[in-house]
């Protein structure tokens, strides 16, 4: 814990350099998240030297293989800056600038066509990637505007489906006022009939003076007279006859004794109602 906080210590005093450090609480907790940024940093800041001290290794190089270029050319041809006209400073500056953009390591044929190559195929792929974006954007186009067809569509079919919800919806809300004033109306019959019958029944009213009992009377009355029609139509045969009177004088009084029991019987159900 003691060699922790050490670390932290010297590490901040490295990172405020003359500013005092701020304050923090001294726990495990602090003390442990301190410590690992002291030494990440301290993993960071030898990275960054080795890496310093590598460009600067290759920027000595650099110039050690420029001043020998140099040399050669002022000692084996004779060429220097001041003795090289305006066109082929430009050209001279033009193919450094190529040669820095491209990224090689000297300006020779053999540096600068693989450069070439690498950025031709790196053009040609990308006007291919191109061409895959725009077919893909073409087909995109196509389904936005078939889908923007199918929202237009389907907007309007949810449109109409509301208007026609709302008009059922009125369709119902009428059937259920209807069917609630029916109901009360069934309820003020039903009140009232029973509120009839029961004056009828406090009053002894006969029950043979009912609609219904006429009814059935007159029913019954229709099928006695259907019953004496076809006996009469047997007596027409006989009024035409002249028979004989003691025969006539039997079929006279079976008729009249089959009248007769009909008419009582008539007059029996009429009583009895």
């Amino acid at each position: 814990m003691c060699e922790k906080i050490k670390k932290v210590n010297n590490w901040l005093s490295t990172v405020f350099g003359d500013q005092p450090a701020p304050q923090f609480e001294v726990n495990t907790r602090t003390v442990d998240i301190l410590y690992q940024l002291a030494i990440s940093s301290d993993s960071r800041c030898s990275d960054t030297t080795l890496l310093i001290e590598d460009l600067k290794q290759k920027a000595s190089e650099y110039q050690a293989e420029a001043a020998h270029l140099q040399d050669v050319l002022l000692q084996g041809v004779g060429l220097s800056c001041a003795s090289l006209s305006k066109p082929a400073g430009d050209y001279v500056s033009a193919l450094v600038d190529n040669a820095m953009v491209l990224g090689v390591r000297d300006t020779a044929l053999g540096s600068f066509m693989p450069a070439v190559n690498n950025l031709t195929n790196d053009l040609l792929e990308a006007e291919k990637s191109n061409r895959r974006i725009e077919r893909e954007l073409r087909a995109l186009r196509k389904r936005l505007s078939a889908t923007l067809v199918l929202r237009g569509n389907l907007q309007e079919d949810t449109d109409k489906t509301v208007k026609s919800q709302a008009v059922e919806s009125a369709k119902v809300e009428e059937r259920l006022l209807n069917m609630d004033f029916v109901t009360a109306k069934a309820r003020e019959l039903s009140n009232r009939r029973e509120k009839s019958e029961a004056q009828l029944l406090s009053r002894n009213m006969d029950k043979s003076i009912t609609h219904q009992a006429v009814v059935q009377l007159s029913e019954e009355i229709n099928a006695l007279k259907n019953e004496i029609i076809p006996l009469k139509k047997k007596l027409e045969p006989y009024m035409d006859l002249s028979p004989s009177p003691f025969l006539a004088q039997v079929k006279i009084e079976e008729a009249k004794r089959e009248l007769a029991a009909l008419d009582s019987q008539l007059e029996m159900n009429v009583d009895f109602k």
